[in-house]
């Protein structure tokens, strides 16, 4: 992938009916399996994506609505990037780095 970056998002609805999320979750994987250009792991706390920096951006946006559309009253997204610019990076090569 060109000039892509790496994030990781966690979305984490509030102000819900119940205290489990996982119904939430979910539905917010499911847009990022429907994202085009997008490549990405779920971890256990957070979503890994990988792609341009535009299309993450969108693509952070459209998950942070997701939970408002089913009924949450607050949502908290945090977003950390990696935007490399000297050097091709991608999920795999980090990982590799540091095993």
């Amino acid at each position: 992938m060109k000039d892509s970056v790496i994030a990781e998002l966690k979305v984490v609805p509030l102000g819900t009916q119940s205290a489990s999320l996982s119904k939430y979750v979910a539905a917010v994987i499911d847009v990022v399996r429907q994202a085009k250009g997008i490549t990405y792991q779920i971890t256990p706390m957070g979503t890994v994506v990988q792609g341009p920096l535009a299309q993450v951006l969108a693509l952070a946006q459209e998950m942070h609505e997701v939970p408002f559309k089913m009924g949450a009253n607050r949502v908290s997204t945090t977003i950390s990037i990696d935007d490399r610019r000297d050097k091709r990076i991608t999920m795999e090569s980090k990982v590799k780095a540091v095993s």
